[in-house]
């Protein structure tokens, strides 16, 4: 499929630069590329989203999607429609590309910290065998997640998934 590298561009810009402020968290101010504190990385730093200008001009004249029910509100692509949205899945697409969001609802004392840490490491593995051509920590909207970009398809038309995860509280 030619229009992979503008999917992967799409998903990124919609996952990377509008999450609304009701996901912030306390944590730092620094307004720098990246985190300065690493310990909950294991060392590795924090790179803050930053959409660069094809991303930004991918939604310019976007429209907003509020996902009501878990507090969260993107910018999508004017010509993007809904395909589901419920209380814990949330998906829109157009034009061959797509966003797709999943909730799980864990026990609060789910060791969120431990988790995340594991992610990034299984992560970095797949990156050594190929699944993966990039692994990395990254900033959302106060909230430090793992990305990871699988790497291209023996297929040219081939899905490209660019997925990032991460563990909040909300609602309790």
């Amino acid at each position: 499929m030619k229009h992979i590298p503008a999917i992967v561009l799409l998903i990124l810009v919609v996952a990377a630069c509008n999450l609304t402020s009701k996901l912030r968290q306390s944590g730092s101010s620094d307004s720098s590329s990246a985190s300065k504190d690493t310990s909950a990385t294991g060392g590795e730093q924090v790179e803050k989203a930053t959409p660069t200008a094809a991303q930004l001009a991918a939604i310019a004249n976007g429209q907003t999607v509020k996902w009501d029910q878990q507090g969260i509100t993107w910018t999508m692509p004017a010509n993007w429609t809904k395909q589901d949205v419920r209380t814990e899945t949330f998906g829109y697409g157009g034009g061959g590309a797509f966003i797709s969001g999943t909730i799980s609802t864990m026990d609060p004392s789910f060791p969120s910290d431990i988790s995340i840490k594991a992610m990034y490491e299984s992560a970095k593995t797949n990156q050594k065998i190929g699944k993966y051509d990039q692994v990395r920590w990254v900033e959302i909207d106060g909230l430090r997640g793992v990305e990871f970009r699988e790497s291209k398809s023996e297929m040219a038309d081939d899905i490209r998934r660019l997925e990032w995860q991460d563990y909040r509280k909300f609602a309790g």
